[in-house]
């Protein structure tokens, strides 16, 4: 089985194959079904809801979101004499969340189709790719001329490895890695019940033929590479 190869990580994101990845131990222990956004279409979206299961979230880094004016959801809420109630809260693996606004693409018909999600997700990877680029101005206007809120498609934004280590960062680090602008799809493996175990999960990868790595070797090849976390 092909765990913890994260050479063919890279090589599979890079092809639009899908990449699972095990956050850690002690933290949500979950499996999250990844692909690169460049090159999602619905068959990925409908591969990503019927095999995968959990959220189906685009992923990017926090710091080009706010080039464009886009802050997490925790902190907007924060500001808010009700809702900053809600948002002081935190789950048991203590992290704070990852998401910004849910969007749909204008072009959308309702918005939750695989289409639908595809096509807003191509959308999302544009306006990215714009700021990734350095072309702020252009993702500031496609951004806010050509999309709606609130929408179908959960925004998370990666705070870096440094700060936290869940499926946002690990994803994005491996987008980074294998030089594609950061710009990821991702959701949870589900079970009936629970969450996909990590047993279950290899299974699925030998089965499938798909690699599966965590977020330890993640971590260890980004350091090895000369980057900071």
């Amino acid at each position: 089985m092909r765990f913890n190869r994260v050479d063919e990580a890279l090589e599979a994101l890079r092809k639009g194959e899908p990449v699972l990845i095990f956050d850690s131990k002690g933290r949500e222990e979950e499996v999250d079904m990844v692909f690169y956004a460049g090159m999602i279409n619905y068959e990925k979206i409908y591969r990503l809801r019927v095999e995968a299961g959990g959220l189906i979230c685009y992923a990017t880094l926090h710091e080009l979101a706010k080039r464009i004016g886009l802050d997490f959801m925790s902190e907007i809420l924060s500001y808010h004499k009700v809702y900053k109630q809600l948002a002081s809260k935190r789950l048991g693996y203590g992290d704070p969340p990852a998401f910004s606004l849910w969007v749909n693409y204008i072009g959308v018909k309702t918005g939750i189709n695989d289409n639908d999600r595809a096509l807003t997700i191509r959308k999302l990877h544009e306006v990215f790719s714009h700021v990734w680029k350095d072309e702020v101005e252009d993702a500031r206007r496609m951004f806010y001329n050509e999309f709606m809120a609130p929408g179908h498609v959960p925004i998370l934004l990666s705070r870096g490895l440094e700060r936290r280590r869940g499926h946002t960062e690990l994803s994005t680090t491996l987008a980074l890695m294998a030089e594609l602008t950061p710009s990821i799809v991702l959701a949870e493996m589900l079970d009936k019940g629970e969450s996909l175990s990590l047993e279950k999960a290899f299974s699925y990868a030998r089965e499938k033929d798909i690699v599966i790595i965590d977020g330890k070797s993640i971590i260890e090849y980004w350091r090895k590479s000369g980057s900071n976390v």
